[in-house]
C-alpha cells in the first residue's frame, strides 16, 4: 500500500501542527493511502555540516535519530512538511531535518524525486506565506510533485486548538492532503 510521512515541525508533541496533521491523515487514508505522523518533538535536529560523507555511506552521519526518519520518507510515496510559525519563518530544526534529508536524496539516489507532497504553515498570522514559499523551495529543488488546493496551505491558530477552529485553512489543507492521495493513486 502506498504511504505518505507528514513531518511534525513543531516542539510540542500536541498542538496545532499536529492537529493540522491528524486532519490531512484523515483524508489521506480516505483515499486508501497509508499516513504516518512523525513529530521532531525531543529530538534535536542539527544542521547539515556539508561534509558529504552521504553520499559514500547512503544516510546522515549526524546520528541524532534523522536517518530513522529520512529512511521512512524515503519508502513513503508522499511528503507532507508540518511547519508552526513561531517567528515569521519556519523553525530551525525543521528546516534542518529537511536540508539534511534533502541533500542525502541528492548526494544518493534521488530517492525524494517524484515523490508527492507539499508544506502546511500553521500560526497566528504574520509568516504564513514566507513560511509555505520557503519551504516550497524545498520541494521544487527535489523534483518533487506539490498538488494544488482550493488555497494555499495554511491555517491560523495560535492557542492550542485554535487552528482547527480556522475552517477555511483546514478546508483547504485537507483538500491538498486528499490530492496527495489522489495524484499518489493516480501514479501508482
Amino acid at each position: 500500500m502506498a504511504k505518505v510521512i507528514l513531518l511534525s515541525g513543531s516542539p510540542n508533541k500536541i498542538g496545532n501542527t499536529m492537529d493540522v496533521l491528524k486532519e490531512c491523515k484523515k483524508s489521506i487514508e480516505n483515499e486508501n493511502v497509508e499516513a504516518e505522523i512523525i513529530s521532531l518533538s525531543g529530538k534535536n535536529i542539527r544542521g547539515c555540516t556539508g561534509c558529504r560523507k552521504c553520499k559514500e555511506i547512503k544516510k546522515c552521519i549526524i546520528d541524532d535519530g534523522l536517518n530513522d526518519i529520512l529512511f521512512k520518507v524515503k519508502e513513503a510515496e508522499g511528503f507532507i512538511i508540518g511547519a508552526p510559525v513561531y517567528f515569521g519563518t519556519p523553525r530551525g530544526d525543521l528546516m534542518n531535518a529537511i536540508q539534511r534529508i534533502g541533500m542525502v536524496s541528492y548526494g544518493t539516489d534521488r530517492f525524494l524525486s517524484w515523490k508527492v507532497g507539499g508544506p502546511v504553515a500553521i500560526g497566528r498570522r504574520g509568516g504564513l506565506s514566507t513560511t509555505y514559499q520557503e519551504m516550497l523551495m524545498f520541494y521544487f529543488i527535489n523534483e518533487m510533485i506539490v498538488p494544488g488546493s482550493s488555497y494555499w496551505n495554511i491555517v491560523f491558530g495560535k492557542a492550542p486548538g485554535d487552528a482547527l477552529k480556522d475552517t477555511e485553512g483546514i478546508e483547504s489543507t485537507t483538500r491538498f492532503a486528499s490530492n496527495v492521495a489522489k495524484l499518489i493513486n493516480k501514479i501508482n
